[in-house]
């Protein structure tokens, strides 16, 4: 790629993006676009534009991106009550879709050739950040130093960083021996003592939550108002999207909720293990399942149930820009327009109990049809009689033949 003039490079101003912004410079000869997204990660994200500055950089990029994260893309990532592999709750891959979408977005304006990442050969993000890139820009050139360099080690890393003058900041104390990623939805957790599946977690590790056993003795009640499936309200607060998932992750963190430990399947082929703080997330999931609970038809609901672990891989596996996802999306949208009401949790301890739920426009639930008490007429049990006969035709043939059979 010896024609790349200008790349757009996704720069958090750590070791390995420094790194990397020097390297394009020198292996590419090209100049050099920063940008860095806001989404919500808990860490100052200016300090990147004076570590650009001081590296030369002319082109400036720092978004805030956290409410456009939380509406156009966890938001609807939830409708879906989309779960992979039954445990992890997708932070990471949601995020990688609108990094893509705004470097690709930052190309057009700048006129740039190529866009670069610091994800490794190794890893999800690598084929995440690149199915979206190219399924907005077609044409566009992808830099991945992961895959061309040989500084494949922290003290290779290290070492080019002394060789040209790279500033790479000192923190005080104990250095954190885990790879870390974290946005609105959750922080991650990969390496160290965490390659060891065996080997449980330190308590010191998790940042977000405190441990199941130190939650408050009392726990917390929470409602949430939804429209169309999502939540739009707190106990009675209107909150933007950015804001419920920041008000989420304090309140469930404080009462331990949001901890996974998993061995997940990547799609590079091998298995991985994580750990994972999701708050809200968790709290989330189980408050949209109780509204959709009384408001969806039960073939609609078990529809969806079907299609979500297809939807959760298409994200996981990068193909948020895909038209399957597009397709899928559609279909969970219509399904929420019914999915209006109230839902009331208790968070204790680790738990997300659901204690309540109601909806006064598009409640499926009738206590006269569901009640154990006189019914007054509105259901014939004798009904059933004819109803289980049916069902059982084909099975009572079949016996009935094994039987003239033997």
């Amino acid at each position: 790629m010896s024609d790349v003039k200008k790349v757009v490079l996704a720069y958090s101003g750590g070791l390995d993006t420094s790194i990397i912004l020097k390297w394009l410079k020198d292996e590419y000869a090209c100049e050099v676009v920063t940008f860095t997204a806001d989404v919500g990660q808990g860490e100052e994200v200016e300090p990147a534009r004076a570590k650009a500055e001081a590296a030369g950089i002319k082109e400036i990029y720092i978004d805030d991106l956290r409410e456009e994260f939380a509406r156009d893309f966890v938001f609807p990532m939830f409708r879906a009550n989309t779960i992979y592999e039954g445990e992890y709750l997708l932070g990471t891959s949601i995020a990688r879709p609108l990094i893509s979408k705004r470097l690709i977005e930052i190309v057009n304006e700048t006129g740039a050739d190529a866009i670069s990442h610091g994800a490794t050969g190794k890893g999800n993000d690598q084929v995440r950040f690149e199915l979206g890139a190219y399924a907005l820009k077609p044409d566009i050139k992808v830099i991945a130093p992961w895959r061309e360099w040989d500084l494949n080690s922290r003290e290779k890393l290290m070492a080019y960083a002394e060789e040209h003058g790279i500033a790479i900041e000192k923190k005080q104390g104990k250095k954190s021996p885990y790879s870390m990623d974290a946005n609105l939805l959750h922080i991650s957790y990969e390496g160290g003592i965490l390659e060891d599946p065996w080997a449980e977690p330190e308590e010191s590790m998790w940042l977000w939550t405190v441990s199941p056993e130190k939650a408050p003795d009392e726990p917390t009640y929470l409602e949430f108002d939804y429209v169309k499936g999502d939540i739009v309200a707190i106990n009675g607060e209107k909150m933007s999207p950015a804001t419920i998932m920041e008000y989420l992750n304090k309140v469930g963190g404080e009462n331990g909720i949001g901890r996974t430990d998993i061995v997940e399947n990547r799609y590079v082929g091998m298995k991985a293990r994580g750990c994972y703080e999701t708050p809200a997330g968790t709290i989330m999931l189980k408050a949209h399942r109780a509204i959709e609970s009384i408001t969806l038809d039960r073939e609609a609901a078990h529809l969806k149930d079907e299609l979500m672990p297809k939807y959760a891989s298409l994200i996981y596996n990068g193909y948020w820009w895909s038209p399957e996802r597009e397709m899928l999306q559609s279909l969970i949208d219509n399904s929420q327009e019914v999915v209006n009401g109230q839902v009331r949790v208790k968070l204790y301890k680790g738990n997300v109990i659901v204690v309540g739920r109601d909806s006064k426009t598009n409640s499926l639930y009738d206590d006269n049809i569901a009640t154990f008490e006189d019914d007054e007429g509105a259901y014939n049990q004798k009904d059933a009689e004819g109803f289980i006969k049916l069902n059982a035709l084909r099975l009572r043939t079949a016996a009935q033949k094994r039987i003239n059979n033997s």
